[in-house]
């Protein structure tokens, strides 16, 4: 994505709050076992071992269907590359990625473990570590690319090493760095130093039921609407939001009650930060997409302003897509996002990272406001369909929507290949470059009717129309 890059004075800025951080959080020697698995051009022609284990991130075992995510690696896989899962791709699958969208022809690592999800853990057995040995010989190493850089993947590169002798390295930040990125408590002192408390929304922080009660109890004294926020959740599902209004009239024990309600079901850990935010009413969500690369490969890259598709007061995130608001805004986001990444960089930040925001005001006035509300530390619902759309068309980005996509119940066990027939020539094609969507995560499809799709376009409104039209009429509901 065009756009200028910070300047001297930004950067300095960057790596004094950066230099001000590492020594308030003692990271020097929190890093120092990690950097032997550093990711650097010594391991630029290494093979790439893609992991989708999403292990690291509350309340997703009960998501049915979940282990199929794993299969969301096979878009980052590349010809000779490697990708793990826990269970085989839905059959047409492959074949689809290959022939249909010409993704190359990596190789599949089957392997399995007591907690599905854990395929990280799973690949350190030492059958699926001697399949990974003879892969990584002939090229003097292997990289090991996962979805979150979690203490079980830098594990499997220890792991690695200690049997074969062959060196390893992780594209992402050493576990310390990456839970400065990915928690909300830690994220928000980051942005408040470096860009100033006005790219956060208010925010208070508490240890224990009855300190966040009273916590809740003030904001809401002045706020309309206040929220409660676990700080190391995806997909809004640690965040209650309440109506402040409400919480005026209620008794201290009535708000200890709901306190204590949300701690539970958001299995709290006690003395874990929970943060007290002002929940601003906005429909506008955007994100930014960025790359991190190790600091002696050049600064963090921009590459894209997404809107995100929201559902309900607490903003389930559904899909996305490329951002129609103003340039100006769009600016603004990129480069306050680019600023704290630089400093993330400094503190031993490697690979994709992202920004969510909320914007309050009028977008297309000089008074729109934009605040950082968290960052994804990890590839995600935005950037993985992003990475795909960009690999399929290189030259230059299309427009497209890109979101999940449940079918009714009477479409139950339907197979890829048959909603790939009733798809048809809509399919894209990428050596004809005709067709509207392109498929992607159908392992859910069986069993929930459920598949990832995204709806090309020669205009943000064509896409949206070829979503929300179009496709329920080329699926016959």
């Amino acid at each position: 994505m065009s756009m200028p890059g910070l300047t001297d004075h930004d950067r300095a800025d960057a790596r004094r709050v950066a230099d001000l951080l590492r020594e308030r959080w003692r990271l020097d020697a929190e890093l120092q076992p990690f950097r032997a698995f550093s990711y650097d051009f010594h391991a630029a022609d290494w093979p790439h071992l893609h992991l989708e284990d999403v292990t690291g991130i509350p309340f997703l075992d009960g998501v049915v269907g979940i282990e199929q995510y794993q299969h969301r690696a096979r878009v980052r896989a590349q010809h000779g590359d490697l990708f793990a899962a826990g269970t085989a791709p839905a059959p047409g699958y492959e074949d689809y990625c290959q022939h249909h969208l010409a993704l190359g022809a990596p190789e599949l690592i089957l392997a399995t473990d007591e907690d599905p999800r854990a395929i990280a853990q799973a690949c350190n057995a030492p059958d699926i570590l001697d399949q990974l040995a003879s892969h990584a010989r002939p090229a003097g190493g292997l990289v090991i690319h996962p979805y979150m850089a979690i203490a079980s993947v830098w594990e499997l590169a220890e792991a690695l090493r200690a049997r074969t002798d062959l060196p390893c390295a992780v594209v992402g930040p050493p576990p310390p760095t990456l839970w400065i990125a990915n928690d909300k408590s830690h994220l928000s002192t980051l942005v408040e130093e470096l860009l100033g408390p006005e790219w956060i929304v208010e925010t208070a922080r508490a240890k224990d039921a009855r300190t966040i009660a009273q916590a809740l109890s003030e904001l809401a004294s002045r706020c309309d609407w206040v929220g409660l926020k676990r700080t190391r959740c995806a997909s809004a599902m640690g965040n209650l939001v309440l109506d402040g209004r409400e919480l005026r009239a209620a008794s201290p024990d009535e708000l200890l009650t709901v306190v204590k309600t949300f701690l539970t079901r958001t299995q709290w850990c006690e003395g874990e930060d929970v943060l007290i935010v002002d929940w601003l009413q906005t429909d506008l969500s955007p994100s930014t997409q960025l790359w991190i690369p190790p600091a002696s490969q050049g600064p963090p890259r921009l590459d894209g302003v997404y809107e995100q598709l929201l559902e309900g007061p607490e903003k389930m995130f559904l899909g996305s897509r490329p951002s129609t608001l103003p340039e100006a805004l769009n600016a603004a986001m990129g480069q306050a996002s680019l600023k704290v990444c630089d400093a993330l960089q400094q503190l031993g930040y490697v690979g994709r990272c992202s920004f969510d925001f909320i914007v309050s005001g009028d977008p297309l006035s000089p008074e729109a406001h934009p605040r950082i509300t968290e960052c994804n530390g990890r590839w995600g619902g935005t950037s993985t369909p992003m990475h795909l759309v960009d690999r399929l068309f290189p030259a230059r980005r299309p427009h497209y929507v890109a979101t999940d996509f449940y079918l009714p119940p009477s479409y139950q066990g339907i197979t890829f290949t048959e909603l790939c027939d009733h798809l048809g020539d809509d399919l894209y094609n990428a050596s004809t470059g005709t067709g509207r969507y392109i498929l992607y995560n159908v392992g859910p499809l069986a069993e929930r009717g459920k598949f990832d799709i995204i709806a090309l376009g020669d205009t943000p409104a064509t896409a949206r129309q070829n979503l929300e039209d179009h496709l329920p009429y080329r699926l016959g509901l």
